[in-house]
């Protein structure tokens, strides 16, 4: 049974469009799990400062326009589940970010197959 010649070209266009989406979803992901590191990091470090202050002083947090403040226990509270959040966050980018490069690694190996068996035939 031999595919005909359109059919295949058809074929490879379509997995060609499915290599290319993979490629430019993996680029949006590995953009984005670098912000949440950025995110990630920067809370871990506020937290880092705010546990070296003497208990009992007030930090200020911004909301919109105007900083209020507030006990440091509670701004840690906040960034440890910032942090936790962030931390999930990142594990399911690099979740699809592996799905999206096996999904790519497998388009690329199909066309291969494809343009050799069509070379042979």
């Amino acid at each position: 049974m031999s595919i005909s010649s359109e059919a295949l070209q058809k074929l490879l266009r379509e997995v060609e469009t499915q290599a290319i989406a993979a490629q430019q979803q993996i680029s949006l992901v590995r953009t984005q799990q670098a912000s949440k590191q950025r995110e990630l990091r920067m809370a871990q470090l506020t937290r880092t400062e705010i546990s070296s202050l003497p208990v009992g002083t007030n930090v200020y947090e911004g909301v919109g326009k105007m900083f209020v403040a507030l006990p440091a226990s509670d701004m840690q509270a906040k960034l440890d589940a910032q942090i936790k959040e962030a931390e999930g966050d990142v594990e399911g980018l690099g979740k699809r970010l592996h799905y999206l490069e096996v999904s790519q690694k497998n388009s690329k190996d199909q066309i291969d197959r494809m343009l050799r068996g069509g070379a042979a035939s």
